[in-house]
């Protein structure tokens, strides 16, 4: 439904913009791309690469404050069961297609859509009645001009009625209500369309909030390494400037490092457990609920196909753009339907039943009415109608267009994302590597007293900011492959495969 489509349209973008900034910044540029304004708040936080040999600065990374956007919230799945939950990226996904709550407004909005469907087929078919009735009545003639008349009493009755009958009405042809019919279908048919469309931005957005944690993770892994040898460092240095070979410099550099490492451990970890809650609010987790995390994510190249192929796969297979399309075809016959309210209407009226003085004395009686309804003056209703209808149609069909042309910038944009990535996350695994053998060379170079701690030190700054780099092209290729399937309109099928594979 229209309703939907801000969000629809901004999230593959945002997810690209995530993947630039750093995994920490995921679900920061899903609301600061594109969401409702003010619906969520960020605390700003560095997770962008660091250049090889600068530090990585210890910052919290963002945090989801608050949330209105129905895609960021779920209907809770119940109490915390015991112990630890293992969580795997199917599990989230499909937690996330059970519980989310825009899953469940898109529900109802559906079924909205049906019920004023049913209300336009109630005013195209005709209704039946039955009612049975008993009437006692006394009359005075002369109230109704009757002066008295000899022979006859002034005053009739009492006297008995009985009726029981069958009454139907309904038109016989009647344009605006038909078109207005079929406008309804095509809103029912949208809204369906739209149901899928929340399902895939589901799957995106759980997707990415599961690799964000997962980068989290990662990253407190790297930081735990980098802690163990900076207190390596640190004792070594200690132990050097004891038996005097080193100053009290190089201790207090080793030492300035060592606690620089704790810093972002302690951030890395407070990081993880935030991103944690993010994701369980996605998926429906009780916020108290224990989980841990079931392997990672493949890294492999994706399967190869054509900027023409993707193209046309999206326009085939992409239900925002099915359901703008229903939209256009609704509009289009809501205008018809505001047109034909000109147009004469012939509707019938008919009842068949008994009357008689009592239930054993009837006798069948029946009327049938067929009516034809000209307009003449409606004081302005219809072309008021007409002009909303324009309108709407107007709208429709840009906003159809517009689609058209922003599924091509997603499509090239994500093939562009996709490619610079892969290269990214290979000149980031040689940068790792290189990184290191620098470390262990100036670590060599430190215990044979050819240089200080700076050196080592900065080898050990490159090593954390290759690992960030690492971290975070790899999330950023992952991103870029979750904005392609989206892009494609295939994210469902296809990114269940390519997270955890056939289950």
């Amino acid at each position: 439904m229209p309703r939907g489509r801000p969000l629809n349209r901004d999230l593959c973008a945002v997810f690209r913009s995530a993947a630039r900034h750093g995994a920490g910044a995921l679900l920061a540029s899903l609301l600061l791309g594109g969401m409702t304004a003010g619906a969520q708040v960020f605390t700003p936080g560095v997770a962008t690469a660091v250049p090889t040999g600068q530090a990585s600065p210890a910052v919290s990374m963002p945090t989801l404050q608050t949330s209105q956007n129905p895609i960021f919230g779920s209907v809770s799945s119940g109490k915390p069961t015991p112990g630890v939950l293992t969580l795997t990226p199917l599990d989230a996904i499909d937690r996330g297609l059970k519980y989310n709550l825009s899953l469940l407004l898109s529900e109802q909005a559906t079924e909205t859509a049906r019920g004023a469907r049913l209300r336009a087929l109630a005013d195209v078919l005709p209704t039946l009645s039955g009612r049975v009735s008993e009437t006692v009545q006394q009359v005075n003639l002369a109230s109704f001009g009757f002066p008295g008349i000899p022979g006859i009493p002034p005053i009739v009755g009492p006297f008995a009625v009985f009726d029981m009958r069958l009454l139907s009405s309904g038109p016989l042809l009647d344009l605006h209500a038909l078109n207005l019919l079929r406008s309804r279908g095509q809103e029912v048919t949208a809204a369906q369309f739209n149901y899928q469309n929340v399902r895939d931005l589901i799957v995106l957005v759980v997707g990415g909030a599961y690799m964000q944690a997962l980068s989290g993770e990662a990253r407190i892994a790297a930081v735990e390494s980098q802690l163990k040898t900076a207190e390596a460092l640190y004792r070594q240095a200690y132990d050097m400037k004891n038996a005097g070979v080193v100053p009290g410099i190089d201790v207090l550099r080793s030492q300035v490092e060592m606690q620089v490492q704790q810093q972002r451990l302690l951030a890395a970890r407070n990081d993880f457990a935030k991103e944690k809650l993010a994701l369980g609010r996605l998926i429906g987790l009780p916020a108290a609920q224990e989980f841990t995390f079931a392997g990672q994510i493949p890294l492999t190249p994706q399967p190869p196909i054509t900027l023409d192929e993707a193209l046309e796969r999206a326009y085939r297979d992409r239900p925002d753009y099915h359901g703008a399309e229903a939209l256009l075809r609704s509009a289009e016959l809501n205008r018809k339907a505001a047109i034909d309210q000109r147009l004469p209407s012939i509707r019938f009226n008919a009842d068949y039943g008994t009357l008689g003085a009592r239930p054993t004395q009837t006798h069948p009686t029946y009327t049938t009415v067929a009516g034809l309804q000209i307009p003449i003056f409606q004081g302005g209703k219809t072309r008021g109608d007409i002009l909303q209808a324009d309108a709407l149609l107007n709208r429709r069909r840009d906003e159809l267009n517009d689609l058209r042309g922003r599924i091509e910038f997603e499509v090239r944009t994500s093939f562009l994302d996709l490619t610079s990535s892969w290269e990214q996350v290979q000149v980031a695994r040689s940068s790792v590597d290189l990184a290191q053998q620098a470390f262990n060379q100036a670590q060599d170079r430190f215990r044979a007293g050819v240089t200080t701690t700076v050196e080592v030190v900065q080898a050990q700054e490159a090593i954390a900011a290759t690992n960030e780099n690492y971290i975070t092209s790899t999330f950023a290729y992952n991103v870029a492959r979750l904005s392609l399937s989206r892009s494609l309109g295939i994210a469902e099928r296809a990114v269940k495969d390519f997270l955890g594979g056939k289950q």
